[in-house]
């Protein structure tokens, strides 16, 4: 697995910025540097993202909500209202955001400044309504002519896809899930993951337990407990890391990957 040091994205096209947010939640600044605007993923705690935002000298265009749930959509209300209203608050169709202004679904677009495009994916199971925000961009202004765009992309997984993990099926079913993991996966190796929890010493402690006799999941789980006793966070992974240490991504079908969340709780119940 290699270095897992997280990379930064540092294109001058899209910047991202993780900000910690109650026990063990990540909110995340979506930045276009060009313009100094940013989309706030999931902010359910306000005041630290506006702190955020502020330290990076730019302004609040979106929330981009991954679904429903009060550790991610909870603070919508009150973020919009600090903003005067003033903000595009997005999510997924029929998942019952609050404050919603622009509900979405599978493949619809969403500009944040001039350069960052976010695509929506449909990723139904944890709730009915979940989705997962796919983001590219041009490499500069100039580019748009082009439509030249950078290497950097990432996506926002929410609590479907985790490092190394994966998220109660609440309201869905392994075919879903299967779906929604499999149609994240076929995003470029490349592509930045950026999850809606720091669940991964349990998911990796899991994957040992379960493959123990594979390596690559012993030295990212070493990596990781270096990591978090550094008090530094495990995010964000790629999609090639989790092709080789994330035993829900490696599901063969809707069969498996039920079995694999099933095997998880059960040692969960005594870990």
């Amino acid at each position: 697995v290699g270095d897992h040091r997280p990379p930064t994205m540092t294109s001058l096209a899209l910047r991202v910025v993780t900000v910690p947010l109650l026990r063990d939640n990540y909110g995340y600044l979506i930045i276009c540097p060009t313009k100094k605007v940013c989309a706030a993923v999931d902010p359910v705690e306000p005041s630290k993202i506006i702190a955020a935002a502020k330290k990076e000298g730019v302004g609040i265009t979106h929330i981009l909500t991954t679904h429903s749930h009060w550790d991610h959509a909870g603070g919508n209300k009150e973020l919009f209202k600090l903003l005067d209203g003033k903000v595009e608050v997005v999510g997924g169709a029929n998942d019952g955001i609050p404050c919603a202004t622009l509900e979405v679904k599978e493949g619809d677009k969403i500009k944040i400044g001039s350069t960052v495009e976010v695509s929506v994916l449909d990723t139904p199971c944890h709730t009915r309504g979940h989705v997962s925000f796919y983001c590219t961009s041009l490499l500069s202004d100039d580019d748009k002519k082009t439509g030249k765009r950078s290497p950097d992309t990432a996506v926002f997984t929410g609590d479907t896809m985790f490092v190394a993990g994966c998220g109660n099926f609440n309201w869905g079913t392994g075919e879903q899930m299967f779906s929604a993991f499999q149609k994240i996966g076929k995003l470029p190796p490349q592509t930045k993951v950026y999850c809606g929890h720091e669940y991964t010493l349990r998911n990796l402690a899991f994957a040992a337990f379960a493959s123990p006799e594979d390596d690559k999941i012993k030295e990212r789980l070493k990596w990781a407990e270096g990591r978090r006793k550094a008090g530094k966070p495990t995010v964000p992974s790629t999609i090639k890391d989790e092709w080789e240490t994330n035993l829900f991504l490696q599901a063969k079908g809707p069969s498996e990957i039920t079995k694999v969340r099933k095997d998880k709780d059960v040692w969960g119940q005594s870990h």
